[in-house]
C-alpha cells in the first residue's frame, strides 16, 4: 500500500504529545527559564574561553570554576521541573505498571525518599557553606570565598524539597 505524502501546506503531526504542566502555585517557568539562562552563559563563557585559548595560547582560569557552578545550578534547577513534570528517570515498567492504586502508591513512595533525599542534601549542604564561611577556605582560580558558590546547593535543594512537597500533598489528595 503506498503511503500517502504531505502536502507543504499541511501541518505536521508533532511526534510526542504536548505536555500540560501539573497545577502548581509557583510557576514552572521560573526554573525554565534559570535554566535556559545558565546554560546560554555556560556557552558563551565555554566559548569565549576556547576562542581565547585558540588565539593567543592561553585560557582563562577562572572560566573552569564558574562552568562548575554554573552546571551544578542547571541540574538543580531542570531536576526540580523534572520532577513535577514527572519526567524524570525511573523504571516506568514499574512506576507506570499495575493498577492505578498500585502506581499511586509507587508515586507516593517515590515522592517521600526523593523529599527525603533533597531535605538532607539541604541540611549537609548548608553545614559545608556553614563551615566554607566559617574557615574563610577561596576558590582557587579566582580567589573568592568558597562559601559564594556553596550556599547555593541548600538554596536549590530546598526549592526541589519545596516542589516535592507540593507534588506529594497533590498526590495524597488524589490530584494528578
Amino acid at each position: 500500500m503506498p503511503q500517502k505524502q504531505q502536502a507543504a501546506d499541511e501541518p505536521i503531526e508533532p511526534i510526542l504529545p504536548e505536555i500540560t504542566d501539573p497545577p502548581v502555585k509557583v510557576p514552572l517557568k521560573i526554573e525554565d527559564w534559570l535554566s535556559v539562562l545558565i546554560l546560554g552563559g555556560l556557552a558563551l563563557i565555554t566559548f569565549t574561553n576556547v576562542l581565547v585559548r585558540y588565539l593567543t595560547n592561553n585560557s582563562f582560569a577562572w572560566t573552569e570554576e564558574i562552568s562548575v557552578f554554573l552546571l551544578i545550578v542547571l541540574t538543580m534547577t531542570a531536576g526540580a521541573t523534572a520532577f513535577v513534570r514527572n519526567q524524570h528517570i525511573r523504571i516506568e515498567i514499574i512506576a507506570d505498571g499495575g493498577s492505578p492504586q498500585r502506581q499511586r502508591k509507587l508515586a507516593i513512595i517515590s515522592s517521600v525518599v526523593v523529599l527525603l533525599f533533597f531535605v538532607l542534601l539541604a541540611v549537609l549542604s548548608l553545614r559545608m557553606a556553614i563551615d566554607d564561611y566559617t574557615w574563610g577556605d577561596t576558590s582557587p582560580a579566582i580567589g573568592v570565598p568558597n562559601w559564594w558558590y556553596t550556599i547555593w546547593m541548600p538554596i536549590l535543594a530546598t526549592a526541589i524539597s519545596l516542589r516535592m512537597l507540593g507534588m506529594l500533598r497533590r498526590l495524597l489528595r488524589g490530584e494528578k
